[in-house]
């Protein structure tokens, strides 16, 4: 697992028999992690965090966040592709995930795949038209 945040330390507190003394470890610096959070801003944006919350089970994911960072795995990852799959109609692989594990960055796969498919139909469309 990745540590959530960093605390640059001159010595680690210790006890009397030499060991780390945890009860004396400074908390994280949150604000830091907090002020760097990106909110949703399209509906795909938000679509997809709504997923990763509900497969991490956590309350707020950016749109910036690394998706294996936050904990996620690839059978994690297959949770989310299929859900991807099931909320925007679409087929996109499960390297998607693995290629763009941000929200902001599996939003611009979705969105492509979107557009591939509306291009897809078109071109049968105009296939059709030709036949006639």
């Amino acid at each position: 697992m990745i540590p959530a945040a960093f605390v640059r330390l001159d010595a680690l507190p210790l006890t009397p028999n030499g060991k780390v003394d945890r009860a004396k470890l400074p908390a994280p610096d949150w604000t830091q992690a907090a002020a760097t959070h990106v909110p949703p801003r399209t509906p795909t944006e938000e679509t997809l965090a709504a997923i990763w919350q509900s497969v991490l089970g956590m309350t707020q994911v950016g749109v910036h966040d690394n998706f294996f960072a936050l904990g996620g795995h690839s059978l994690l990852a297959t949770r989310v592709i299929s859900r991807v799959q099931q909320s925007f109609q679409i087929a996109i692989p499960l390297r998607a995930i693995f290629e763009a594990p941000t929200v902001a960055g599996l939003a611009a796969a979705v969105e492509e795949a979107i557009i591939r498919e509306i291009e897809a139909l078109g071109d049968i469309d105009n296939q059709a038209g030709n036949n006639d």
